[in-house]
């Protein structure tokens, strides 16, 4: 009796239970990785009703990717079928969704799941949903993202706006917009494609604009049908494209950490693209009065061209407060509206929360990050032995595709499984070693744009420090070429579990 039961330990243990938190680009990614190594026994737990992250919770009008299409796409999955070179978000859908049916992935989520905790036990992890469902899992993956709860604004007499209101991620179709005064709060990524895309449908578009962006201009420029054919026809030729482009994304990072060069030549095409407002009081309405790339650039080349347009309204006195007319100015001006949008972001700085995560010795989340997010390379967290993150705090950001950072961060998440599911153990990052990356990233981010271009952003920490790590692309790849395992505390997993388990 006990020799097949210890068998099935072995088995277990050699295909670990997974769970993964979230279904977006790096829950569909570490999918397709798991079952390419045969460890097929995972669930991806997505709390929406169909995979896709912020693919799927952004539908408003205009949206699309800034970074180049050819780029954003999974390294083993070109998609020679781009029709332009900035692809919009319903395509990107489509893509990440057929990347998922075609790896086999869709069969491993379940929908409908919204993880409310997790708790180790010892050996391993319980995870809930919030449906009072248990999961139970040898290694946790939380891909969860980071932008995916908005931010409503804290503006007196939000709740009386008399018509229809909503945050661009949470965009209503049912509302028709054609011959409406539309008002559009904040003056973002989102806000600033939402524009471009409404100005000629609405009556009147007022954009109130607490800050004005700098923005980079880009040319969505249509790819010629013959080059869709070569793509397809030569991978040699669609790969050679893909690192052109990941080599230009990487050279414009380079921008915001230090190359003096990269930083003058793309300062310039933003004053050159501002330059195009005609009308002197409107340019200076546009005009930051920080560095650029300080906030999150913007990408655009339609945005100028659209906030000219008669039907469209720059304001930037501060709000004083909303009734149900629309929004009254600190002047006392009263801006009657039909429709109200919170194009207003996301809180960047939640990651897992409001998740409850306890750990080793009963050690909790908020506790391990009372004073800040506290990472071993942004991928695991002191006291949560085999729990790691894709995407986690003090992620690199803003000088490459998220996409080429995930495939870097889930490859070394893999390399640590493979050790874990070898010889049997517990991983768990060392506090010191932890702290001493954590503290590396920070001090470096100081010195970037982000910490001293004098802007407020959503890169900032409560400390006013920069919570990205400035690395490019390829300086992650080297940092996370092979796991330190020193930097680990390795434990056996408990004997007792290995031979009742299963």
């Amino acid at each position: 009796m006990s020799e097949p039961h210890l068998n099935t330990a072995n088995a277990r243990r050699t295909e670990p239970r997974v769970v993964i938190i979230g279904a977006g680009i790096s829950g569909i990614l570490l999918g397709v990785k798991l079952r390419e190594r045969g460890w097929l026994n995972f669930t991806i737990l997505e709390k929406a009703g169909t995979l896709g992250g912020t693919w799927r919770d952004n539908r408003y009008p205009g949206v699309a990717c800034d970074v180049p299409a050819h780029l954003y796409v999974y390294s083993f999955a070109p998609n020679p079928a781009w029709r332009s070179r900035y692809a919009k978000g319903p395509d990107i859908w489509k893509y990440y969704h057929g990347v998922a049916r075609r790896h086999g992935v869709l069969p491993h989520i379940q929908y409908g799941k919204e993880v409310v905790g997790a708790e180790f036990d010892g050996a391993g992890w319980r995870v809930e949903t919030s449906d009072g469902s248990i999961h139970e899992a040898d290694i946790v993956i939380a891909a969860s993202g980071r932008l995916h709860h908005p931010v409503m604004p804290d503006i007196p007499g939000v709740d009386s706006f008399a018509g229809p209101k909503f945050h661009t991620s949470r965009w209503d179709a049912s509302v028709k917009l054609a011959g409406k005064r539309l008002g559009l709060i904040g003056t973002g990524s989102t806000a600033t494609q939402a524009v471009a895309a409404l100005a000629d449908q609405v009556a009147q578009l007022k954009l109130f604009q607490r800050t004005p962006q700098w923005v980079f201009p880009v040319q969505d420029t249509p790819v010629p049908w013959w080059k869709r054919v070569a793509y397809r026809l030569s991978p040699a030729y669609a790969r050679k494209y893909y690192q052109t482009l990941q080599a230009q994304t990487e050279a414009r990072g380079r921008a915001a950490t230090g190359d003096r060069d990269a930083r003058a030549a793309r300062d310039q095409q933003c004053v050159d693209a501002l330059a195009t407002v005609r009308d002197p009081a409107l340019r200076a309405k546009l005009t930051p009065n920080y560095e650029v790339g300080c906030k999150r650039l913007v990408m655009s080349g339609t945005f100028y061209q659209a906030v000219q347009k008669p039907s469209v309204d720059v304001v930037t006195d501060g709000i004083d407060h909303i009734e149900p007319k629309g929004v009254v100015t600190k002047d006392g001006r009263l801006h009657e509206l039909d429709v109200l949008v919170f194009a207003t972001g996301f809180d960047a700085h939640a990651y897992l929360r409001p998740m409850r995560l306890v750990g080793e010795g009963g050690v909790t989340l908020d506790e391990v990050w009372r004073d800040l997010p506290l990472t071993y390379r942004s991928i695991a967290i002191p006291n949560m032995p085999n729990f790691f993150l894709i995407n986690g705090p003090y992620s690199p950001g803003g000088s490459a595709s998220v996409v080429g950072i995930v495939e870097v961060q889930v490859d070394y998440v893999l390399k640590l499984m493979e050790h874990i599911v070898r010889d049997k153990v517990l991983l768990v990052p060392r506090e010191g070693a932890s702290l001493a990356w954590l503290e590396d990233a920070r001090e470096r981010a100081r010195n970037s744009v982000w910490g001293t271009g004098g802007c407020q952003s959503w890169y900032l920490d409560k400390t006013g420090t920069p919570s990205i790590d400035p690395s490019t692309l390829s300086e992650l790849k080297a940092q996370l070429a092979q796991p330190r395992l020193e930097d680990f505390v390795e434990r056996p997993l408990p004997v007792d579990v290995e031979t009742k388990a299963a």
